[in-house]
């Protein structure tokens, strides 16, 4: 068996000229764009493109882009009053504060202060509560993606045994609960997990976010099964997954590659929030269309 690949760029660039034109009619309607705004301190490399590229992928959708860059030595209270500065704009319409933060700031204390309701990341524990609850909220952008690329494979989720590899915050915890709401049986497992490879085995949808490189082999995937692999790792031969992809192909009946598949998706879901933030920001009876993300 050959799987399948799930092409996450090609779905990413449907996503994205989705809501190009969604900021296009808010525009009309409106007369103004949505605004996203980005915090980076310091000058990681990676954070640094990671800034870039969403800076970019913001101005092409149509939106405001607004890049705060502040210096490494920057401390908390400092960073908190741009929060809140951003929090009262009403040009902004989204607020992510780029992470690693330095080790001497609070992190927790800075993405506590971000407004949930302009929480565009959906790390905020208000955001994580009213996911937990079915409520409307921001979801994390790369489980969000992730469960976009499931629907685009199967016509129906519910009922599908689902393992999700990983427990963070920002992908395993949310992306159990998105499953969940899509009537998954979902398991939550980790590196730590007891015969881990049968729990894999079982299971229809595998969701890798260990952040190992290539723990998650082919002899571990049930014929047939959906392979979602969230890991980016870098190795001396390059970007790799938490899935050895090579042997999980010739197994699996559907496969996202890294990197190609699930990063894509994390922009453009961030640019879909921000949309969305937008709409519900708009004054009543102007905006009727819902949040990209719960249709795509």
């Amino acid at each position: 068996m050959a799987a399948t690949i799930i092409d996450g760029k090609a779905r990413a660039l449907r996503l994205r000229a989705e809501v190009a034109r969604g900021v296009e009619a808010l525009r009309a309607e409106t007369g103004r764009a949505p605004g996203l705004a980005v915090v980076l301190v310091g000058e990681d490399p990676a954070s640094a493109v990671y800034v870039r590229s969403k800076g970019k992928a913001t101005r092409e959708a149509g939106m405001n882009s607004v890049e705060r860059r502040l210096p490494a030595e920057t401390d908390t209270a400092t960073l908190l009053a741009l929060v809140a500065a951003l929090n009262a704009d009403p040009a902004i319409d989204g607020i992510l504060v780029q992470l690693p933060l330095p080790a001497h700031v609070d992190a927790a204390a800075v993405l506590l202060a971000i407004d949930p309701d302009k929480d565009v990341d959906g790390f905020h524990p208000v955001n994580a509560g009213r996911l937990a609850t079915g409520m409307p909220g921001f979801v994390p952008c790369t489980p969000l993606g992730c469960v976009m690329l499931l629907r685009d494979v199967h016509a129906h989720l519910a009922g599908l045994d689902a393992v999700v590899v990983g427990r963070s915050n920002i992908v395993g915890k949310p992306m159990a609960q998105l499953l969940l709401a899509e009537s998954c049986t979902v398991t939550v497992a980790h590196s730590r997990t007891r015969d881990l490879f049968a729990r894999v085995r079982e299971a229809d949808i595998v969701v890798a976010a260990v952040g190992i490189p290539g723990m998650i082999r082919g002899d571990w995937i049930k014929p047939g099964a959906t392979v979602i692999d969230v890991g980016i790792n870098r190795t001396d031969s390059g970007l790799v997954g938490d899935v050895d992809f090579a042997s999980a192909a010739a197994v699996a009946g559907a496969i996202t590659p890294v990197p190609g598949g699930v990063g894509p998706m994390t922009i453009a879901c961030l640019l879909s929030n921000t949309l969305d933030s937008a709409r519900r920001r708009a004054p009543v009876g102007l905006i009727a269309a819902g949040p990209i993300g719960a249709s795509a």
